[in-house]
């Protein structure tokens, strides 16, 4: 056996599906069949059935999955041990966040440079994802920090510094809906829009905003940043309904926010690993990316 037949009974395992299992890491379903079955083989144990088109553990494989999640995460931790030594050093802090799209683009610049005036024995690694992601990335220990929304969806994660926000719709300046103190489902029926992706909470919110409003909404383009969506508006190729608190981040100049009536109210948050205590420099990096996005809820519509 090896450790790519373990990660794979691992993520069958949680997921119960070949499919979603190859998509967590990243091959094909074939892949994933084929390294089932050579750890089965390698075995000589069946370890799952198929149950209405999925995959439940047999209790011999029930049995062997706290082993296995052990093994893994051990080669996960050894990995990125390894990482570190290679990227850092053994003197050098090792700072690994999380962010969304649009916080890495056009926030963080400015968050790592007032960083770097007093930690300039620190190296940061980056990463840019949504808020599942973020989750995810900190259980796995892949970052350190990560911005979250709260509720927090999985176990075992800790906060500390929390921020407000609510929903907005972003537009050209020169639209005229601009000229609204605020605008909701009616306003835009028929109205191009450009939403995000339909499993996010937001788009779930958004979604259900319209059909109490009896609206159909009009979608033209659906995108995975807000940046994006803020990029698309700008240029008058449909209205955005975003989170105010990141929208402020991106350049202002060519569009306009007008808030979302039925509010969608925001609580985000910079978190870490509940069982693994900040380091200096990760709570210091935290506190540089808290008074920044601070900064941006002070900011008026």
């Amino acid at each position: 056996m090896n450790l790519k037949q373990l990660e794979a009974f691992a993520a069958i395992s949680s997921l119960r599906t070949t499919t979603a299992a190859a998509q967590r890491l990243g091959v094909s379903q074939s892949a994933v069949s084929r390294l089932l079955g050579q750890l089965e083989e390698d075995m000589g144990l069946s370890l799952f059935v198929r149950e209405q088109g999925r995959l439940t553990p047999t209790r011999e494989g029930d049995a062997l999955l706290q082993d296995v999640e052990t093994i893994v995460e051990a080669a996960r931790c050894l990995e990125r041990h390894a990482h570190q030594l290679r990227f850092a050093g053994t003197r050098r802090k090792l700072v690994r966040v999380m962010v969304p799209n649009t916080f890495a683009q056009f926030l963080l610049p400015a968050v790592v440079e007032r960083f770097y005036e007093t930690h300039r024995d620190a190296v940061l690694e980056v990463f840019a994802g949504n808020y599942d992601a973020s989750e995810r990335a900190l259980l796995s220990r892949e970052v350190d920090l990560a911005f979250v929304r709260l509720p927090t969806r999985l176990p075992g994660i800790a906060t500390k510094w929390e921020f407000d926000g609510e929903s907005v719709c972003v537009m050209p300046r020169e639209h005229p809906l601009a000229g609204h103190a605020n605008v909701g489902p009616a306003d835009l029926d028929g109205v191009p829009l450009v939403l995000l992706w339909r499993q996010s909470t937001l788009r779930l919110d958004i979604d259900s905003a319209f059909r109490s409003a009896r609206v159909k909404p009009n979608v033209v383009a659906e995108v995975h940043s807000v940046s994006v969506a803020c990029a698309m508006a700008a240029r008058g190729i449909g209205i955005a309904i975003v989170n105010r608190l990141i929208a402020e981040s991106c350049n202002r100049q060519d569009f306009v926010m007008r808030p979302f009536v039925p509010t969608i109210r925001f609580s985000t948050a910079i978190a870490w690993l509940e069982s693994e205590p900040l380091s200096g420099a990760c709570d210091a990096f935290g506190a540089c990316l808290a008074r920044a996005v601070e900064e941006l809820g002070r900011n008026a519509i």
